[in-house]
């Protein structure tokens, strides 16, 4: 029996020009970025996407292949984007083979995207290269357009070569895109799917003295968006009768420090009272850190911290290879 749901993402495009291209082809590519890696890796095979362009959703497809391709500048089917005044060059080696499942074409504006629209609209537009929806919204789009029909035409690339990213927290390694500096974004998504496996969330919920949820019923989404900033996970219940209790955690890569608890508290205190805990995960906290908690207001604020175990400043690692080197542990308090 599996044990996480498929997510949904939006993928957003620069032009409409790779729009067409990622149509055409059913595929999806991610730049030779951090970000172009952390959205590569958020998004696991079996997982739904559709594609976002002017404020429109379109199609929605399963992706059936995940693939870092080398020397990715040189093949099809999208164009390298030179940007000004960096004079930075972006191309597209981490790809998505998709089967499209529906096809349409909706507009934002309609209640059933308000969860992704608001996140848009909060994250001020396409300066970001995904967005996840919750289980409702991918509800909501699989009755949406009419089943897909047409074919879809393959891209055939001869001889090329794939790769595996790795990270590193030695900066003399980095050598994007094949090896980045871990950095918060990359532990955000080790965070994420740690927390989507059953047991997983089961343990982070214990380690919180979070008691009053049910692991069944919850989803785990990234980033949301709020108007004093974003949460950068937010556990939630998928179909909430009557009350929607919801777990916002905020992670860091280094030390929690004081702010930190300050920001916790802002985001907890403006989602509301349905809001259970606020957990901040970090990999070390200050000695004083339940002084610290129970002089602030809200007494629902709570703290875990993470542990990469025996990783070294010599090696680069996979993601893989980092989930099981990852464990969330009780702080002592």
């Amino acid at each position: 029996m599996p044990t996480r749901k498929p997510s949904y993402f939006l993928v957003s495009l620069s032009n409409k020009e790779n729009l067409n291209l990622c149509m055409r082809y059913s595929l999806a590519g991610f730049s030779n970025s951090i970000s172009g890696v952390w959205t590569f890796l958020e998004i696991k095979e079996g997982d739904f996407i559709s594609f976002l362009y002017g404020a429109k959703a379109f199609n929605l497809y399963t992706v059936t292949r995940k693939e870092a391709l080398k020397n990715a500048k040189s093949l099809p089917p999208w164009s390298p984007i030179t940007f000004r005044p960096s004079g930075r060059t972006y191309y597209f080696p981490f790809r998505l083979t998709l089967n499209p499942v529906r096809k349409l074409e909706e507009s934002l504006v309609r209640p059933e995207f308000s969860y992704v629209a608001e996140n848009l609209l909060l994250r001020g537009g396409y300066r970001r290269t995904h967005f996840q929806a919750d289980q409702t919204t991918l509800q909501n789009a699989s009755q949406m357009g009419n089943l897909w029909s047409e074919r879809v035409e393959i891209l055939k690339l001869q001889d090329y070569e794939t790769f595996v990213p790795k990270f590193t927290r030695n900066r003399k390694f980095v050598s994007p895109p094949e090896t980045f500096l871990l950095q918060e974004l990359i532990l955000q998504a080790l965070v994420r799917q740690y927390l989507t496996e059953k047991s997983g969330l089961s343990r982070f919920l214990e380690l919180a003295d979070v008691s009053k949820l049910d692991v069944q019923s919850l989803e785990v989404l990234g980033e949301k968006a709020l108007p004093q900033g974003h949460v950068d996970i937010l556990i939630k219940e998928a179909v909430p009768i009557g009350i929607s209790r919801k777990v916002i955690v905020e992670v860091k890569i280094g030390k929690g420090s004081e702010r930190d608890l300050e920001q916790l508290e802002k985001y907890v205190e403006e989602l509301g009272s349905e809001v259970v805990s606020g957990v901040l995960v970090a990999r070390e906290f200050p000695k004083d850190v339940a002084y610290r908690i129970k002089k602030r207001k809200n007494q629902n604020l709570k703290v875990v911290k993470y542990t990469l175990k025996d990783i070294s400043l010599d090696e680069n690692y996979t993601f893989e290879q980092l989930r099981e080197k990852f464990e969330l542990l009780r702080v002592s308090t």
